[in-house]
């Protein structure tokens, strides 16, 4: 190439100073693994990301890997800092090699420009960081850092900001930074649900926040194809196409559900036959049957107001969610919701997680009188029927979800979702369970979300299963389990067989239609 003249090296200097793909598909270099320092030859969908950088103050980036998105937004930086003065650029990521990984790459661009289109020398060059004479700068730091935080930015890159963990806080420290105009480029492969990034890619497609929204599937790029696909994904789990090539937040995360499962749940999800109570959040799918045998299991707020308490209405012999309430209630309050609805349904028993305030609830409702409250030995958490828990010292009335028993009732949740055994009409339980996740072996919300519909769940699930299934070992116990399960609001019979008057009552009617229950569902359970 013949050498520029003076007038013309000013006019591509003009030019490249007012278009980055210009700049970037003329100009820029980049090493490449085999063939070494190549020029910059971008494909059409990296043109349009520059064009955004350009034009929107907000960008949020959904990616299949190895698309070249961090080369071009190295691309991007380095015009922004050779072409503007005092520009202040900060990339963070979870892992510091991974921040200065991207600052690596803009100094080598600027390094490997034309000399003559190095119109701003490199005056500071560490490791993490390089100044430029214009006063522009550019610094990598990991999340964990407290980089940026006290100064003005003019471009905040988060790269691979579905993997950040905590990246609400560091957004909310980091935000007010860009205050004065600066910019954001965010970026990632998903990583699951109710992130930092889920959420506001969701809000960004929704268009209530700021961010302008790219999805960049694998196909995007023009030398991929089916074929390329297939051997690409031979070897790859269902997690790991949809999280590094398809773009898929639901089957990307570690849910404790599996997303196919969630998936079939939520194509069967009806809306409930009655909205009703105070807040309208109790909801009804069907109404009592006597004909029915129904389980209630209540999970309790904290009483930090982060949270809900929560209950379901179990069918028992057919694993039916018939009714369910969410909603920031007192603990007074809970217990009398509790104590009515339990009355509609024939008052069957009553399972509530004794964590926290729970007490308090379950006190209230003992002071009522209510029958079937479900007790359990302090040890081994084995369930104790109402009356003998009457002279067990050992014995304490509902729940308690500990270090033990919470993978037991999360695992048998699981197993019957798998199996397709039970029955769930709601969305708002179906959609706790997408941010329900494994996090560090331990089944939990995903950090900023609630779980109380998913535990209270749970714990139906176990309590139906494995209580019920234990009582065959003991006559006794058997019976009496049923019997407060199928307990009438009718009071008890004292006369006795063979006195005069003496008649069957819809208690003995009740007992009698338990025993039967007994035999027809013990055997569909073994079935």
């Amino acid at each position: 190439m013949a050498a520029l003249t003076k007038q013309e090296i000013l006019k591509e200097v003009v030019k490249a100073g007012k278009d980055p793909v210009y700049f970037t598909t003329n100009y820029c270099r980049i090493s490449h693994p085999q063939k070494g320092l190549i020029p910059f030859k971008a494909f059409d969908y990296q043109q349009e990301l520059l064009k955004d950088f350009r034009d929107y103050r907000f960008n949020i980036i959904l990616k299949a890997r190895q698309l070249g998105i961090s080369t071009i937004s190295a691309a991007y930086v380095a015009w922004l800092m050779l072409f503007h003065k005092d520009k202040n650029i900060l990339v963070v990521a979870t892992k510091l090699q991974t921040a200065t990984n991207l600052v690596r790459k803009v100094k080598a661009i600027i390094k490997n420009l034309p000399k003559w289109m190095q119109i701003s020398d490199i005056i500071v060059d560490n490791r993490t960081s390089f100044e430029l004479q214009n006063g522009s700068q550019i610094k990598g730091s990991s999340t964990s850092g407290d980089a940026g935080r006290s100064e003005a930015l003019s471009l905040l890159i988060i790269d691979e900001a579905g993997h950040v963990e905590k990246l609400e806080e560091l957004w909310t420290a980091l935000y007010p930074t860009l205050s004065t105009g600066g910019r954001c480029i965010a970026l990632s492969t998903p990583n699951g649900v109710g992130n930092w990034f889920h959420q506001n890619c969701a809000e960004a497609e929704s268009g209530i926040n700021d961010f302008h929204m790219t999805t960049l599937m694998w196909d995007v790029h023009p030398d991929r194809d089916q074929k390329w696909f297939e051997k690409e994904t031979r070897n790859m789990s269902k997690r790991q196409i949809a999280q590094e090539l398809q773009c898929n937040f639901n089957v990307s995360g570690e849910t404790v559900i599996h997303p196919d499962d969630l998936q079939w749940y939520l194509d069967k999800v009806t809306p409930p036959e009655y909205r009703t109570g105070f807040d309208r959040n109790y909801w009804i799918w069907k109404q009592y049957s006597p004909e029915n045998h129904y389980l209630i299991v209540a999970d309790v707020a904290r009483g930090d107001g982060k949270d809900n308490s929560a209950f379901h209405i179990i069918e028992l012999a057919t694993l039916e969610q018939v009714a369910e309430y969410v909603g920031k209630s007192t603990p007074d309050d809970f217990a009398d919701i509790l104590y009515n609805v339990a009355a509609e349904y024939g008052n069957p028993m009553l399972v509530i997680e004794n964590n926290n305030i729970g007490y308090a609830v379950l006190k209230k409702l003992i002071d009522k009188e209510y029958p079937n409250l479900y007790y359990a030995t302090k040890s081994d958490h084995r369930y104790v029927d109402p009356i003998t828990a009457q002279w067990q010292s050992n014995v304490i009335p509902g729940f308690t979800t500990s270090s033990k028993t919470r993978p037991l009732i999360v695992a048998k949740m699981e197993e019957f979702m798998r199996n397709k055994l039970i029955t769930i009409n709601s969305n708002r339980l179906l959609t706790e369970m997408k941010t329900f996740i494994w996090y560090h072996g331990r089944p939990q919300a995903m950090r900023s979300y609630n779980d109380d519909l998913v535990m209270s769940f749970a714990i139906g699930c176990w309590v139906r299963d494995t209580v019920i299934v234990e009582s065959q070992k003991n006559v006794e116990y058997s019976k009496s389990f049923l019997t407060a399960i199928s307990t009438a609001k009718t009071s008890i019979s004292t006369t006795i067989p063979g006195m005069r008057d003496h008649k069957i009552t819809k208690e003995t009617e009740r007992a009698e239609d338990a025993a039967a229950f007994n035999y027809q569902y013990i055997g569909l359970l073994k079935g």
